[in-house]
């Protein structure tokens, strides 16, 4: 991670993750969750939304990551 370290964790809220970095959407529906936009999303943990769909949460977490970790460099060249 970059040394602003704006690493996604389980404990984060769905829309905090989203509105702050709208490139995870495209994650988020490759897992299946489509449900981004739903009222639980403003409310909900990454975990608790996860655990709700059967998907992996550290792989879930592994690639939101890379993905931010890949926007944070572009941004810092």
């Amino acid at each position: 991670m970059s040394d602003n370290d704006n690493t996604i964790t389980g404990d984060m809220n769905i829309q905090e993750i989203v509105s702050k970095y709208p490139q995870t959407l495209g994650v988020f529906f490759q897992y299946g969750l489509g449900c981004i936009g739903c009222h639980a999303s403003s409310y909900e943990s990454l975990a608790e939304g996860v655990m709700m769909h059967g998907i992996d949460l550290d792989a879930i977490l592994k690639d939101l990551n890379e993905l931010i970790a890949k926007i944070d460099a572009e941004k810092e060249q």
